[in-house]
């Protein structure tokens, strides 16, 4: 069964999607889209997991973080800790509909945003699924701030601004449009000191599932470096490689069916 609601949130409310299972649900699973653009190109993607997860008995939330998709708000309003809010009210929602465990499932930045949220033991999550995480947030607002060096070179032949020029902006409290979205100076200092390997999760265990062209290729280095201090830390992470394209950021919406049979497994 499939609900669509607002949740009340601070500030507003937030558009949610709801898969139920026929039955008692086994357990809970939040799911946290990636950033920008990256939710939008994912959104089919999502929406087959999430239908798969519920017909395993999982009930599963989707949620629309503030000033994304069909949520309140526009886009340069957005903050980290507003989104960590936004989480923090679905998981409360999920647990208020099943004792089972409690899942956090993230794509890309919206799995590194789990992996932080995982870290308050207080929430209860027990599984974590991460989708092809950001280990560095450093690297990912630099790689977004290329996209706006990328426009103007289209437009006028050359880059009018650089890499540094953009930052400074942001240090000066300078809101940016980059691709259509407008990138607050307050999101873009929280996404410079996200480091997953300075996070511990407190999941009892956790999933990490990597696309790659080659089925038979290694999660990538950034991602291997940070399982094996996790595993070095003690805690119970599966990490794995599926054959497919980046559905997250390719032109057309793509699927990637290998990676919805992982997370079945993972998840059985």
């Amino acid at each position: 069964m499939l609900e669509a609601f607002f949740l009340p949130a601070a500030p507003g409310e937030r558009f949610c999607l709801a898969h139920a299972p026929a039955r008692e649900p086994r357990g809970a699973i939040v799911y946290v889209h990636p950033f920008a653009e990256e939710m939008h190109k994912s959104r089919r993607m999502a929406a087959l997991q999430a239908r798969l997860l519920a017909a395993r008995g999982w009930l599963v939330l989707q949620l629309d973080l503030l000033g994304c998709g069909d949520s309140p708000g526009d886009f340069g309003e957005a903050r980290w800790d507003t989104w960590s809010r936004d989480v923090r009210a679905g998981l409360a929602w999920a647990r208020a509909r099943t004792a089972g465990p409690l899942a956090l499932w993230g794509l890309r930045l919206g799995a590194t945003l789990a992996c932080e949220l995982a870290e308050d033991t207080a929430l209860g999550v027990e599984r974590l699924v991460l989708w092809q995480p950001v280990t560095s947030g450093e690297q990912f607002l630099a790689q977004f701030l290329r996209l706006r060096l990328a426009a103007e070179m289209l437009d006028g032949g050359a880059a009018t601004s650089a890499s540094g020029e953009l930052r400074a902006q942001l240090a000066q409290g300078r809101a940016l449009e980059i691709a259509g979205y407008d990138l607050h100076p307050h999101l873009a200092a929280a996404l410079e000191r996200v480091q997953l390997a300075a996070l511990r999760p407190a999941a009892r265990r956790i999933d990490w599932i990597e696309v790659a062209a080659d089925a038979a290729a290694a999660v990538r280095p950034g991602s291997r470096r940070v399982v094996e201090l996790w595993r070095a830390q003690g805690l119970d992470v599966r990490a794995a490689s599926v054959a497919g394209e980046a559905f997250w950021s390719t032109i057309e919406i793509s699927e990637c069916p290998a990676l919805l049979d992982a997370t079945e497994m993972a998840l059985a």
